[in-house]
């Protein structure tokens, strides 16, 4: 009896061993406050995904406003470009010019050498700025800042035009009646009215040019709005 109860311990003891694990990891608690965890979780990705959907549309206005800067900017230096050109016309135009002419010829050429390089430089200056800003660096404000204050200027240049035209004209007349530098008054007019000319008809193209982005700048304002108190000014945004 003892080698069979024995056998009949080991069989018992061998057909219910593998029970006993089940039962301890059954009988194990979580501790308190791991049943928190889970909802916590549920509830910040929901509030995450929230403001992911709310900040969705300021993220696409920031890259349409960077998008209007960086087109702002590029017809700033194709505008640039094109006065660059005129001023090296002028400059090679009017050397080549002075060397072969004489009288009212040689200070037509003269003139037009002087505004060439003028213009050249002007040309340069706004190519180097426009070139080396960062399309991505403006807010709000100062994009319609820059936009219409560039507006402005050219607009303002467009007045002063038709100010060298008429110096021209009036020193084409002058040069009628004058005894003295009758050549110097002739060229140099016929080259302030050609040059007065050109430039009014450059910088009204640029401020249309500039001016066909004008559209585009409502839609990036939607979610924006300015207050003033009466002592400062602030700018708010709407989620």
């Amino acid at each position: 009896m003892n080698d069979t109860g024995d056998e009949l311990v080991c069989e018992s003891q061998t057909s219910s061993s593998p029970v006993y694990p089940l039962r301890i990891f059954s009988n194990l608690r979580k501790p308190k406050g791991v049943r928190f965890v889970d909802p916590i979780m549920k509830y910040l990705a929901a509030l995450g995904f929230f403001l992911f959907l709310q900040a969705a549309p300021l993220l696409a206005q920031s890259l349409q406003l960077t998008g209007f800067n960086q087109q702002r900017l590029d017809r700033t230096r194709y505008s640039m470009y094109v006065l660059g050109a005129w001023g090296v016309a002028n400059v090679a135009g009017g050397a080549l010019g002075m060397a072969q002419t004489r009288g009212s010829q040689r200070a037509f050429h003269q003139m037009n050498l002087g505004w060439g390089v003028i213009n050249l430089g002007l040309a340069a200056s706004g190519l180097w700025t426009a070139t080396h800003m960062d399309p991505a660096a403006f807010d709000f404000y100062e994009t319609a800042r820059q936009h219409h204050r560039m507006q402005k200027i050219l607009l303002f240049n467009a007045g002063l035009d038709v100010a060298y035209m008429a110096g021209g004209a009036w020193m084409l007349e002058r040069a009628k009646t004058s005894v003295k530098h009758q050549d110097r008054l002739r060229g140099f007019g016929r080259s302030i009215l050609l040059q007065g000319a050109f430039l009014f008809a450059f910088d009204l193209g640029a401020a249309m040019y500039l001016g066909g982005l004008e559209k585009q700048l409502p839609p990036l304002f939607e979610h924006t709005s300015i207050r003033f108190d009466g002592q400062s000014l602030g700018l708010t945004l709407r989620l």
